[in-house]
């Protein structure tokens, strides 16, 4: 299968070389560490520091709220000495559960993005994508057996994804699942919205960095010798990986794709971005890269985008401001918003 990442740094390359930092004659230097036990993915961080003690110090700082948001918002697995999205679940229609500040304001982002998407991108869809994430990791696992959920499975699942009944209670911390069937499903948000918290927290470690969490991209102004330079990956197997680069300087790039997570039925790729519109994957475009400030937004439109026809999201994105993106189509078609293509790197 490809690598996870759909955005990667384009200096990342530097890491796969071996190559730790850069020693200019004088400034700041680059440095870099990776960090593979958060967020199902590989994190990448590059700064640029005073010396390597320095940085290191910085980036277990880094890494431990990485680690702080992973175990938060995980909807998978109980962690020790903490109410964490899993909790929550597993407590749907039972009593509330007393939550941390920053899943109520996940959830929060979450209820919002459901009205900005039209209810495309719902975070209380869980019981839906975990029949699709079943199957597509019984699927893996024995290829020769992989299936399909049941039309049936789907069609009640889908019956449970009404995001009204998740009850916040802000005044006593708490939110509760109204409904014992329902389940969340933070996926097309969490991993964003926690790499725009850690970047605001590495603002106040350094003037030049950049976080890359498996197509989650934030950089903290540019480099000290100009712009960030992303590459966007394409989608196709046997194609140029890069299909452009993006100059950044404080924004976000987030690539959603249907080449990350598949499985194959019957020689049938099923990618897991999920179109609530007929439970299935959605079949509009092969990636769509949002470009904006916030990575949590850039995250959630990205998926947002994905799940609807191109003319339809090119009217969501007029209406935003601040926000940029390029759609790919399954026959290689880039469609481009004008800002998209003044960010690009001219060669």
């Amino acid at each position: 299968m490809r690598r996870l990442l759909a955005v990667t740094v384009a200096v990342g390359i530097l890491l796969l070389l071996g190559v730790g930092c850069d020693r200019p004659a004088s400034g700041p230097i680059r440095y870099e560490k990776t960090f593979i036990d958060t967020f199902d993915t590989v994190v990448q961080l590059i700064a640029y520091d005073t010396d390597e003690a320095t940085f290191t110090k910085k980036a277990e700082q880094i890494h431990g709220y990485l680690r702080h948001f992973d175990a938060l918002y995980d909807i998978y697995s109980p962690h020790t000495g903490v109410n964490n999205l899993f909790t929550v679940n597993q407590s749907a229609g039972k009593q509330p559960v007393k939550v941390s500040p920053e899943i109520l304001d996940l959830l929060e982002f979450g209820q919002r993005t459901y009205a900005l998407s039209g209810g495309r991108v719902n975070i209380a869809a869980g019981a839906v994508l975990k029949l699709w994430h079943t199957a597509r990791t019984n699927g893996l696992r024995t290829p020769e057996k992989a299936a399909l959920p049941s039309e049936a499975a789907l069609t009640e699942a889908a019956r449970h994804t009404d995001i009204s009944k998740m009850i916040i209670d802000r005044k006593n911390s708490t939110v509760f699942l109204a409904d014992p069937r329902m389940r969340l499903d933070v996926g097309a948000i969490a991993k964003g919205f926690a790499t725009e918290q850690v970047a605001k927290m590495a603002e106040t470690l350094w003037d030049h960095a950049a976080i890359s969490a498996g197509g989650n991209v934030r950089v903290i102004g540019g480099k000290p010798d100009g712009d960030w330079e992303i590459g966007v990956e394409s989608p196709f197997e046997n194609a140029e990986s890069v299909l452009t680069t993006v100059l950044l300087k404080n924004k976000s790039l987030v690539t959603s794709g249907d080449y990350q997570r598949y499985y194959t039925v019957n020689g049938k790729p099923y990618h897991h971005i999920i179109d609530p519109a007929t439970n299935y994957p959605a079949a509009y475009h092969r990636s769509v890269t949002v470009l904006c400030a916030d990575s949590g937004m850039a995250d959630a439109l990205s998926t947002a985008l994905f799940l609807l026809p191109l003319a339809k999201g090119q009217e969501m994105v007029e209406k935003l401001d601040g926000v940029d993106a390029l759609w790919v189509s399954a026959d290689g078609t880039q469609t481009m918003t004008e800002g998209f293509k003044q960010a690009r790197k001219q060669v």
